[in-house]
C-alpha cells in the first residue's frame, strides 16, 4: 500500500480452533467498557476492552489507561504462534469485543507514542466477520475495504499508523461475537 505496510492471512487459523479460542476467551477475560471524554461529555465506548502484557507495558488511549493483566496461557500460545508467522516481538495485547454489530470502532490510528514511531500491529480475528475499513490520512481518494474473517491475522506494519486510519463500523448485518487481538510492542 502506499505510505505502509498491509499483510493479511485469512485463514491464519483452522475454524474448529478459532471457535474454541472465542468461547473460552469470552467467558475468561475480565471484560471493561472504557469511557472516554469527547466534546466535554463522557461515553462509554461501544464494545469491551482488556489490555494484557508484559510488567510496566501500561497503555491507554484518548485519555484514559487500560488495566494490565498478565498473560494467560492461551493468549501467550497465541501470541508465540503470531510472532512466529510475522517475524514480530510483542510485549502486549489489547482485546476488543464487539458483542454485536452494534458494537464498533470509530476512525482511529494505533500511534501512541507508547508504541513507538512505526509500530507492528497484528490483529487476531476471531467470531462473525466484520469490515475494516481504511483511509489515508491526506490522500481523500484513498479508501480500502476488508472482510475480516474468522480466524484471519491482519499485520499493519511501516508508515501505516502515520498516514492511515482504520475502524470497524456498525452493521446491522452481524449480530454475532467478534473478538479482536490485537498484538503490539510498547516502549517501555
Amino acid at each position: 500500500m502506499p505510505d505502509g505496510e498491509l499483510h493479511y492471512a485469512p485463514e491464519f487459523l483452522p475454524a474448529d480452533i478459532a471457535d474454541q479460542h472465542l468461547n473460552d476467551i469470552i467467558a475468561a477475560t475480565p471484560w471493561q467498557q472504557s469511557r472516554l471524554h469527547i466534546a466535554g461529555r463522557e461515553c462509554l465506548i461501544p464494545r469491551l476492552n482488556a489490555w494484557y502484557g508484559d510488567k510496566a507495558t501500561h497503555y491507554g488511549y484518548s485519555g484514559m489507561r487500560l488495566d494490565l493483566n498478565p498473560w494467560t496461557e492461551q493468549l501467550s500460545a497465541l501470541k508465540q504462534q503470531v510472532e512466529a508467522a510475522t517475524g514480530g516481538v510483542f510485549n502486549s495485547a489489547l482485546l476488543n469485543y464487539y458483542r454485536s454489530g452494534s458494537d464498533s470502532v470509530d476512525w482511529h490510528s494505533d500511534d501512541e507514542r507508547e508504541l513507538g514511531s512505526r509500530p507492528v500491529i497484528a490483529a487476531l480475528s476471531i467470531g462473525a466477520m466484520r469490515r475494516f475499513d481504511l483511509r489515508h490520512k491526506t490522500r481523500k481518494d484513498l479508501r480500502y475495504k476488508l472482510e475480516l474473517q474468522h480466524g484471519s491475522l491482519l499485520v499493519m506494519a511501516g508508515a501505516m499508523q502515520q498516514h492511515w486510519a482504520h475502524r470497524i463500523a456498525k452493521t446491522k448485518d452481524h449480530s454475532e461475537a467478534r473478538i479482536s487481538i490485537t498484538f503490539r510492542q510498547v516502549v517501555t
